[in-house]
């Protein structure tokens, strides 16, 4: 193993906080940690290879770990979600109906003969960047509630159905690996939702991890995400369904304040860091830049999912700004990126493309994240927030746990 490649990408991995800490730019975090693996990689410097086997490793890692990152942003918890269910759905049906007509024109036009990946890519919405957001500017009310559950509805559709259009010859084994893993995934839920709420093992435990930082609810958690996803490979689906399902049910668990700042510093410090990097190391940014024709898939690809977003959102009644907020994507176009490039299905310089319509789409969900602030309904005074969210160690799943 090569300490010195890990050590390179994790010191250029610095890159997303430093510039991320500009108030100014008010860049996320993925951006220069994208921008660190373009400068290292294949378009800059050439200083790393992320065909090596140790680093394709990392990455698949960081890969997995991210998409359980984004199964714990689903807002499964919140008190009035049945009431926004079917208003999600319908929006959620609407967003695939109109994707499906705009990812064959732009499949079309790009040349890119893979419909199904702009079919996902224009229906699908991102909770993991849009609830940070929403919890920061900790927004409220009605409105709020419909575009959130709309966001993590399609996002949940649209990556547990990617590696069915990824492979589409491989539906059935896909499918059927798919439905194991999920499966296995809920025997988990209800083996660690008895041994950490309806048993005395579970709160004793929890204290002595507290009282000692044993860290034992993220080894369980870690425990559970790897498990899947040895489960998932071994019968021929994506660790993206893997990662997913461990994120719902640990979410679904409910985890002590701690877990949270545990989780996303393990993630978000080393192998998520090392997943974007190596993502960005592999792109091809010149042919980006010098190629009109993937400067137009990027163009079409942003204003395709805005326009899909935005008229779905108005067909049920929200408004224009719940069509930005929900036009984020990260998670996904990074999997179809790293697994199409894989595969051959996309060449670097469209991986480039997408990922660039995809970092726009922060913007836009920024700006309609702010335009959400007109719709919110402040909480009543003695109003809880959602449980699991707060400062303190109280989980989901019980009153009180330490």
């Amino acid at each position: 193993m090569n300490f010195d490649v890990i050590s390179l990408i994790l010191i250029c991995g610095l890159l997303g906080p430093l510039l991320a800490g500009i108030k100014r730019l008010n860049m996320p975090l993925v951006v220069g940690q994208i921008l660190a693996g373009v400068i290292i990689g294949k378009t800059g410097f050439g200083l790393v290879n992320p065909s090596d086997p140790v680093l394709t490793a990392f990455s698949a890692m960081g890969f997995a770990m991210l998409m359980f990152v984004v199964g714990t942003h689903l807002p499964l918890h919140d008190p009035n979600l049945k009431k926004a269910l079917g208003r999600g759905l319908i929006a959620t049906a609407l967003g695939f109906a109109l994707a499906v007509p705009t990812g064959l024109l732009v499949a079309h036009l790009s040349g890119i003969a893979h419909p199904a990946i702009f079919i996902l890519i224009f229906a699908n919405c991102s909770a993991a960047v849009m609830m940070p957001m929403v919890h920061e500017r900790k927004l409220d009310g009605p409105t709020v509630l419909f575009t959130t559950t709309w966001v993590a509805l399609a996002d949940a559709v649209t990556i547990i159905a990617l590696p069915l259009a990824m492979s589409p010859g491989n539906a059935l084994t896909i499918a059927t690996g798919a439905g194991i893993t999920i499966a296995a995934a809920v025997a988990a839920y209800f083996v660690l939702h008895a041994f950490y709420n309806h048993s005395k093992l579970g709160d004793y435990y929890r204290g002595l991890s507290k009282e000692r930082a044993w860290g034992f609810d993220l080894t369980v958690a870690l425990s559970l995400l790897f498990g899947l996803c040895a489960i998932a490979t071994h019968f021929g689906t994506s660790d993206l369904v893997a990662g997913f399902s461990a994120g719902i049910v640990t979410m679904l668990i409910g985890e002590p304040k701690r877990f949270t700042k545990q989780l996303v510093g393990i993630a978000q410090a080393s192998f998520v860091l090392i997943f974007f990097v190596l993502l960005g190391a592999k792109l091809d940014v010149t042919a980006l830049i010098t190629s009109p024709s993937n400067l137009e898939l990027t163009g079409m690809i942003v204003v395709g999912a805005i326009l899909v977003h935005t008229v779905a959102g108005k067909l049920v009644g929200l408004p224009l700004v719940s069509g930005l907020a929900a036009s984020a994507q990260l998670g996904l176009p990074a999997a179809v990126t790293s697994l199409g490039m894989a595969s051959g299905m996309i060449t670097p310089g469209q991986g480039a493309a997408i990922i660039a319509a995809a970092m726009i789409s922060l913007i836009t969900c920024s700006i309609g994240t702010a335009g959400l602030q007109k719709y919110s309904i402040p909480a009543e005074p003695g109003d809880s927030p959602a449980p699991g969210n707060q400062d303190g160690e109280e989980p989901h799943g019980k009153d009180k746990k330490s």
